[in-house]
């Protein structure tokens, strides 16, 4: 591959430079036994638990900021998915779509870095697509995974298992993937300052598991935000959650930004932050396991699960009380 190669058409229509594409840039990072057999379709072997299966389409823009790419975010992202119902992440299919045009240095650092999250997080690329359209057709690439994992015996997770008296963690602070594309795409003079969360959280969830196996629920913070989160899981749980305000870590770069424009860091979204609800005798256990972790350094409790009827109030740092709801709309497309 020379250094101002870019896609083609051809790439995408099954002949040669197809198979070149997938043989010198695909399977030079996706090295798994399983994919390079070529076959149309993966077979797998899977035992000792349920099966969980995730599917997401990542349309970010722009490609690259700082913490990140739509490499690695689209494998975080189905990780992250199957993470947060108990399953450790085993396989993984990729699908590029890819405007003509796109230079091969740009789509190999993207398979790259898809390929050192899927190392991090322990999964494997066992499938995948690649279909090429014409300049104007598409926003340069945009990827689909689909995950496969197993949730393990005597993982039960759900709403159903809320109660009063709940506590209420997120492993860190929020709001940093969306200003981080915020910034990066409008050109604020603070985007050198934030940079994205995104990172598989497989690792520190399957530590809380085995360490606290009374978790009742844990949410990923992307779109939306921690406040929707919130509002999803009161709804669908009958009950009430009350969030304190000054126990919700944001960073200082992260909230000026966002009271410079208008945006509340609660609906702001997250790549790397979850929340757990666990029972209210081990909390302060569940704190320690997370704050061990590097991804959990700054975890927090943060609020409670109360008697009610899926409403979400925010206990305000002036003493009073906020109702958060749903995010209406959404103060930035193509986040994810």
């Amino acid at each position: 591959m020379r250094k101002n190669d870019v896609v083609l058409l051809a790439h995408g229509d099954g002949g040669a430079l197809t198979h070149k594409l997938i043989t010198g840039l695909f399977l030079r990072y996706f090295s798994g036994r399983t994919l390079q057999s070529l076959t149309d379709a993966a077979a797998l072997e899977l035992s000792g638990g349920r099966v969980a299966v995730s599917t997401d389409s990542f349309v970010v823009s722009p490609l690259f900021f700082p913490g990140g790419d739509i490499g690695k975010l689209s494998v975080c992202g189905t990780v992250n998915d199957l993470a947060v119902v108990g399953a450790k992440p085993l396989y993984l299919t990729a699908s590029f779509l890819i405007e003509e045009g796109l230079p091969l240095a740009e789509l190999e650092r993207v398979v790259a870095s898809m390929a050192a999250a899927c190392a991090e997080a322990g999964a494997e690329i066992v499938a995948g697509d690649t279909k090429v359209v014409g300049r104007g057709n598409l926003d340069r690439l945009f990827i689909n995974t689909t995950g496969v994992g197993l949730i393990p015996d005597g993982v039960e997770l759900g709403y159903a298992r809320l109660a009063p008296g709940d506590q209420i963690l997120v492993n860190g602070p929020i709001g940093e993937h969306g200003m981080t594309i915020l910034a990066l795409r409008e050109g604020f003079g603070f985007a050198g300052q934030v940079a994205s969360d995104c990172a598989p959280l497989n690792g520190i969830i399957g530590e809380l598991l085995a360490a606290v196996p009374g978790v009742k629920l844990m949410r990923d913070l992307t779109r939306g935000g921690l406040a929707t989160a919130a509002k999803e899981i009161a709804l669908a749980a009958g009950c009430d959650i009350i969030l304190k305000e000054d126990a919700i870590p944001v960073r200082p770069e992260v909230k000026g930004a966002a009271e410079l424009l208008g945006l509340d860091p609660l609906y702001l979204a997250n790549e790397g932050k979850f929340m757990a609800v666990v029972p209210a005798a081990d909390g302060e256990k569940a704190l320690g396991v997370l704050r061990r972790h590097p991804l959990g350094q700054e975890a927090a409790l943060i609020g409670e699960v109360c008697s009610g009827r899926g409403n979400v109030y925010l206990k305000t740092a002036f003493g009073g009380t906020k109702f958060l709801d749903m995010l209406a709309g959404t103060p930035l497309p193509r986040i994810c």
